[in-house]
């Protein structure tokens, strides 16, 4: 009898479904970060860390598109946030969202790295140099980022341009991503699972904590086996599950019970979106407002909250005539909301910060 053998699929240079592209450490140094932007990066990373670790008791505040599809609109929300985060940044540390990748359940456009042009031709050339390009403009305004790191080969691109980096709730659960959080340089948040169990991000965070031995990829393009040094500043993201909501101080209190019987951080992060929010963007507002009222009431452990914003409220499907400043994946809340709630939470504050 003959035993069938596998066979792959050839990744010559002349196969069309292989498209070599520039190295990280190419793209990188044709979009470099200035000494005076590297150091207000790790800066921010470290403000962040303070939060985390109750040196600071500013309420974090991370706030942005859903997706950064229009790199003109992107930047017109980042002037309005920075003007915000100078009125405001004595109570609350502002942090925008710059999220060039997005999970999909099943399929749909994935990000400005791998489609920028949002017609299915998947030019991730293209794409990872405009998704660096406008994240080093925002982050020249003096910003601070955060992302989501779903393909670990896309952060590399990335990594030194976010000040805070989010894993999802369908990736917490990844021995990939508990790995490349572990080789991470900033604060992460892991996001409880989609069915709103806790223990599969306390899982990650003990498993990221630690040094590992993985295969991964240089800055250079090379296979290479990376010994990771473990990342001490990973926080829980609790953004409801299953149908509940866990952003109320029941909620909140047993999740940090159970931080606390891992020996983890306890600090928390709410995300107000998402299944917290019912899928209903305007119940963001409320959520938010709750979280404070958790501070206010002496819960000195809640770090801050996640909100999806952009200029216009709501979203709107991909069409050749796209309303400006408005979301092509989750619906938001617009920009006259965004300004009147951050008031609103930095006037409640004075309560605990004069």
């Amino acid at each position: 009898m003959t035993t069938p053998t596998l066979t792959s699929r050839s990744a010559s240079s002349n196969d069309p479904a292989v498209r070599p592209i520039a190295t990280p450490a190419m793209l990188k140094a044709r979009l470099a970060l200035s000494d005076d932007v590297r150091i207000q990066i790790e800066q921010q990373r470290q403000q962040i860390r303070n939060i985390l670790n109750g040196e600071d008791s500013r309420l974090l505040v991370i706030t942005g598109p859903c997706s950064i599809h229009d790199e003109a609109a992107a930047l017109d929300y980042g002037q309005r946030l920075l003007a915000l985060n100078e009125q405001l940044g004595d109570r609350l540390l502002i942090v925008m969202r710059a999220y060039v990748e997005k999970p999909r359940t099943h399929i749909g456009w994935k990000g400005l790295a791998y489609d920028p042009e949002r017609d299915g031709s998947g030019d991730m050339q293209a794409g990872l140099e405009r998704a660096r390009k406008v994240m080093l403009a925002l982050a020249e305004m003096g910003l601070p980022l955060a992302t989501e790191a779903l393909n670990p080969l896309v952060m590399m691109y990335l990594d030194d341009l976010v000040s805070w980096t989010a894993i999802g709730a369908r990736t917490t659960e990844s021995q990939i991503h508990r790995e490349m959080v572990s080789h991470l340089g900033m604060p992460t948040g892991l996001k409880n699972g989609t069915d709103g169990s806790m223990m599969t991000a306390i899982n990650a965070m003990v498993a990221a904590r630690h040094s590992h031995h993985t295969l991964g990829v240089d800055c250079h393009g090379q296979m290479a086996m990376l010994t990771t040094p473990g990342n001490p500043d990973t926080h829980i993201v609790l953004r409801g599950g299953n149908g509940m909501t866990n952003y109320d101080a029941a909620s909140v209190a047993a999740a940090q019970q159970q931080l606390q019987e891992a020996d983890c951080n306890v600090g928390v992060l709410v995300d107000c979106s998402h299944a917290n929010a019912c899928k209903q963007h305007r119940r963001q507002t409320a959520i938010a407002l709750d979280v404070v009222g958790q501070r206010l009431a002496g819960n000195e452990r809640i770090l801050g909250v996640m909100l999806e914003s952009f200029i216009n409220e709501g979203s709107q499907k991909m069409s050749a005539n796209l309303v400006y400043g408005q979301s092509i994946t989750d619906p938001c809340l617009g920009w006259d909301q965004t300004e009147a709630l951050l008031r609103e939470m930095h006037q409640q504050l004075a309560e605990i910060r004069p």
